[in-house]
């Protein structure tokens, strides 16, 4: 999920240290039944905000379902699958490009893609997301309907 970049800042520690990617998951409860339409308010305390890096920050979430459309216009999105497999979307050349990745597998979605993950068995991922983040109910190819910025 998305945070405003003023809120990412706050979060940046002067002091690093590091963080066991794994054990995050058990700050976090799996949400179930996912769909475009679901709020960042609604998925609340099935993402975590690990720690801030570049204009973005690095996240973990578990979930179940299909996200909304998202893009990411001031550059790529590194994700990586903990557990669980996820169909990758990616909106390519005027078509949907689907990659399944699955327990340990990663992919760079690149700067300005709009793409989308659907994980009907359930997911979780970590990703590297910059801000700020565009979101979408709507496909990309209905460019009229697009929702905007969260």
């Amino acid at each position: 999920m998305s945070k405003p970049i003023s809120e990412l800042k706050q979060a940046h520690k002067p002091n690093p240290a590091p963080i066991n990617i794994l054990d995050a998951f058990s700050t976090v409860k799996r949400f179930q039944g996912r769909t475009p339409e679901i709020t960042d308010e609604e998925m609340q305390g099935a993402s975590a905000l690990l720690s801030t890096y570049r204009d973005g920050g690095v996240y973990v979430t578990d979930y179940s379902g299909f996200s909304e459309w998202e893009q990411h216009p001031q550059g790529d999105e590194f994700v990586q699958v903990m557990e669980g497999e996820t169909h990758l979307v990616l909106w390519l050349d005027g078509r949907d490009q689907s990659h399944l990745l699955t327990s340990g597998q990663m992919m760079v979605v690149p700067q300005g893609v709009w793409h989308r993950f659907e994980s009907p068995k359930g997911i979780k991922v970590m990703t590297i997301t910059p801000q700020p983040s565009l979101h979408s109910i709507s496909h990309p190819k209905h460019t009229d309907k697009l929702d905007g910025a969260r």
